[in-house]
């Protein structure tokens, strides 16, 4: 399975690319699902809420073609086609939007037609309810936490009086990638958020799988048979099993985003609008980022060309810094492909609309990406030293900063910080040195003599 992530810069037209993409490969007949957390009134803009031949798959939230289509949360009031005005009961039955004798039970998929003569089958649009996805993690946390409630004296939390908090659709979306890896697409298409947002959530599983060790050591459960005496002795039942369990459950669904985010069939491609200084600085500030934290970086593109040539002077000169600004990113990101999307002068509204809007090499599934190389370069017989070598394109000496704390090296360059676990051999060393050079990060290890083995 191929995963492709797509960020970028903020209004750039990341949503619309995203699908643009998610089509091609469902044009080549391959299964494709589209991830997205943006709401319903953004997709109706990129032509597939609008448009119909796209099947609907079961989901948090799943967007079909059109109005009535569009799923209710489970116990939510839901629309019925009579109008905007016209709720059906929780429960009750919607009309599905096949004609009036079709009821479809409120919570269910609502399967749409597909396009016999355009053949999109094989796409499915499904936009992660971050909000409904709290209320159900949040009451579930909260029937296996009753135990420790009722001691504390606490009053549970209803449904109803749920309210999603901040970062709730980050986590939204790392459990429908979850979901994503059990499933059997060919190409799995991510719109994500502005590219320092994205990188953020790229870099979560890892960090929550850290602190989830380092705050619940699996160790920790060897105690476990004394659970029931203290039990006993306390009145009451003690949490500390669910506690391990619930947290073992999460880091074996994070260790599958995780192994997701780093496969190498997983890349990323990022979309810009050239022309600003801004969109620029963000896209080197994209290239830092996924060189330290991945996945790697297989496209750039360029959206919203405008036409060459133009005899109106202020379309010639936004269109000669375009062009200006494309040509140094190339110049920039060497071997990594520059797209240009031209500007279609409106939005999309029908699939036709999508299918112009990228080319071939634009909508291509690249190959698998290489792995980022990270390695141990063994110098002992030249030098003395162990050398690791991690590639991190476009980072600048003035904005590095490297910390050893026990078997863990903590990297800052620029805005991302990303803490490594040392390979085993680096362990038994002491660093030397380090130093930046051609866009890798080269540090120096010289082993330990009372730790390092004898003989080696």
């Amino acid at each position: 399975m191929r995963t492709v992530f797509v960020t970028g810069t903020g209004g750039a037209g990341r949503t619309t690319v995203a699908t643009a993409l998610a089509l091609a490969g469902a044009r080549r007949r391959e299964r494709v699902l589209l991830l997205t957390t943006e709401p319903a009134d953004a997709l109706a803009g990129t032509g597939v809420a609008a448009g119909a031949g796209v099947p609907v798959r079961a989901g948090a939230d799943v967007l079909a073609p059109g109005g009535p289509d569009v799923l209710a949360s489970p116990g939510a009031d839901v629309l019925a086609p009579g109008g905007p005005d016209v709720l059906a009961s929780p429960g009750a039955d919607v009309l599905a939007p096949g004609g009036p004798d079709v009821p479809v039970p409120a919570g269910r998929d609502v399967p749409v037609p597909a396009e016999d003569d355009a053949g999109v089958t094989g796409l499915t649009v499904v936009r992660v309810d971050s909000d409904a996805d709290f209320r159900r993690e949040f009451l579930s946390f909260q029937d296996r936490a009753d135990a420790a409630l009722d001691l504390l004296g606490a009053v549970p939390l209803e449904d109803g009086e749920l309210t999603e908090l901040p970062g709730s659709e980050q986590f939204a979306l790392l459990r429908a990638l979850k979901t994503a890896t059990e499933g059997d697409h060919d190409l799995v298409v991510v719109d994500l958020p502005p590219v320092r947002q994205a990188i953020a959530l790229l870099a979560l599983p890892e960090q929550l799988r850290r602190y989830l060790r380092r705050l619940l050591p699996v160790e920790r459960q060897a105690a476990r048979s004394l659970r029931p005496v203290l039990a006993q002795l306390a009145g009451v039942p003690m949490p500390a099993q669910w506690l391990y369990e619930t947290a073992a459950r999460w880091d074996a669904e994070l260790a599958l985003v995780q192994a997701l985010v780093e496969s190498p069939d997983t890349s990323v491609r990022l979309v810009a609008e050239p022309g600003s200084a801004a969109a620029g600085r963000a896209l080197r500030t994209a290239r830092l980022g996924l060189g330290l934290h991945g996945p790697a970086l297989d496209m750039v593109i360029a959206n919203r060309i405008l036409p060459t040539g133009s005899a109106e002077p202020f379309l010639a000169a936004l269109s000669g810094r375009q062009q200006s600004a494309i040509k140094e990113w190339r110049e920039e990101f060497g071997g990594i492909p520059v797209q240009e999307v031209p500007h279609a002068g409106h939005d999309p509204q029908e699939l036709a609309d999508l299918d112009e809007l990228i080319d071939e090499p634009t909508g291509r599934t690249c190959d698998p990406v290489p792995g980022k190389g990270w390695t141990v370069e063994d110098r002992r017989a030249d030098d003395g030293v162990l050398v690791w070598r991690l590639p991190l394109p476009g980072a600048v000496k003035e904005q590095l900063q490297l910390v050893r704390r026990d078997d863990e090296l903590f990297v800052t360059v620029g805005p991302f910080r990303r803490i490594l676990p040392l390979p085993s051999v680096l362990r038994r060393c002491t660093v030397t040195g380090a130093g930046l050079r051609d866009g890798e990060l080269r540090v120096r290890f010289l082993p330990d003599p009372g730790l390092w083995p004898k003989g080696r």
